[in-house]
Formats: C-alpha cells, sequence, structure tokens
C-alpha cells in the first residue's frame, strides 16, 4: 500500500509538510514521485479508455442519426404510395433511434464531463510531479554542494596538518642550530682552557731550564 490512499490525496498533498515531518526527506520524495508517476500511468490509462469509449458513442450515434434519416425517407415514400400503415411503421423505428441517439447522447456528455475533470486532474498530478522532482534536484544539489563543502573542509585540515608539520620542522631546526651553538662555544671554550694549561706548563719548562742556566753560569 502506498503512502496515498487515493488519487486525491496525491492532489491534495502539501509535498513541503510531508517532507518537513519526514526523518529522510530525500527517501520521501522518491518515494512519492515513484507513486505519482505509477498514479499518472493509471490515469492516462483511464483516459485512453474512456477516450476509446467516446469515440464508440460517437460511431453509435452517428450510425443511428443515418437510420433516422432512412426511416424518415421511408416514411415519406410510404405516404406517397398510400401506405399510410407503412408510413407509421417507418415512424416508429424513427423514433426508436431518436429515444436511443438521445440516451448516447446523455451518456456522451456524462463521458465529457469525467474526460475534463480527468484531463484536470492529470494536470494538477503532472505539477506535483514537477514539483516533486525540482525538490528531488534541490536535494541532489544540495548534496552534491555538501560534499564540495567537505572536500573542501578535508584538504584545509590536510593543509593545516602540513602547515602545523612545516613549523614544528622550522622550529626543530632553530633547536639544532642553538644545540650547535653552545656545542661549539663548548667546544671552543674547552680549547682555550687547555691551551692555558699547556701555556702554563711550557712557562714552567722555561722557568726550570732559566734557573740551570744560572747555576752553570756561577758554577763556571
Amino acid at each position: 500500500m502506498g503512502m496515498f490512499s487515493r488519487f486525491t490525496d496525491i492532489i491534495n498533498a502539501n509535498l513541503n509538510n510531508m517532507l518537513d515531518k519526514a526523518e529522510d526527506p530525500e527517501k520521501m520524495v522518491k518515494l512519492i514521485i515513484q507513486e505519482m508517476e505509477e498514479t499518472l500511468v493509471e490515469v492516462r490509462s483511464t483516459a485512453a479508455k474512456n477516450i476509446a469509449e467516446k469515440k464508440t458513442l460517437m460511431r453509435q450515434i452517428a450510425s443511428l442519426e443515418t437510420s433516422i434519416k432512412n426511416w424518415q425517407e421511408k416514411a415519406a415514400l410510404a405516404i406517397s404510395k398510400d401506405r399510410d400503415d407503412l408510413a407509421k411503421s417507418a415512424l416508429h423505428e424513427k423514433q426508436k433511434c431518436v429515444t436511443q441517439v438521445g440516451e448516447l447522447q446523455h451518456e456522451l456528455a456524462q463521458l465529457d464531463v469525467f474526460l475534463s475533470a480527468v484531463q484536470e486532474d492529470g494536470q494538477r498530478l503532472q505539477e506535483k510531479l514537477q514539483e516533486a522532482k525540482r525538490k528531488q534536484d534541490a536535494f541532489v544539489l544540495r548534496q552534491a554542494s555538501a560534499e564540495v563543502r567537505l572536500k573542501v573542509r578535508e584538504r584545509a585540515i590536510v593543509y593545516n596538518i602540513d602547515d602545523a608539520i612545516s613549523k614544528f620542522e622550522r622550529y626543530q631546526q632553530k633547536i639544532d642550530q642553538v644545540e650547535a651553538e653552545i656545542e661549539s662555544y663548548d667546544f671552543t671554550a674547552n680549547k682555550d682552557l687547555e691551551s692555558q694549561f699547556r701555556d702554563l706548563e711550557t712557562d714552567e719548562t722555561i722557568d726550570q731550564e732559566l734557573a740551570d742556566l744560572k747555576k752553570q753560569v756561577v758554577n763556571g
């Protein structure tokens, strides 16, 4: 059983209210379109059957009108031949045809009213269907737009990650540079200290040599 129990339900349906209340509007509008299209097929099928019936009625009326004309001519012929009895029978058959034509014309008039209503309702249903399809297209566009925005955000996130990594690498390089300068300073400082001790050792050696030389001069 579809969401619409009667044809008039579709015609009078407020799609906006239905979609606002739906948990899944996209799925709902898809189901609405499906049911509308199925109903539209039924409407067209009904219209086609009634149009065929109308053509049959029109052919029957045309045939009876021809018979009316023939019986009228036969009645006139019988009167001209002084055959009032035959003329009366011909007029009786003519009257039967006239009665049948009246009945068929009444059916035809009712059928025209029904076909007019079917045509009007069919047009309204077609408008509802187009409205539903426009909403479906809008959902598709919204989904596509959302996917684009999501991709943009994903790219932004990737960019932010790359930017963060790049900043971290720059900070690491600065830290490495500072550490290198400290190591360089320590290395230079240690080297100076060793030089000072070597200088002391050299001075001590020279002083010893100087003392030995003085002894040799005095004793000589």
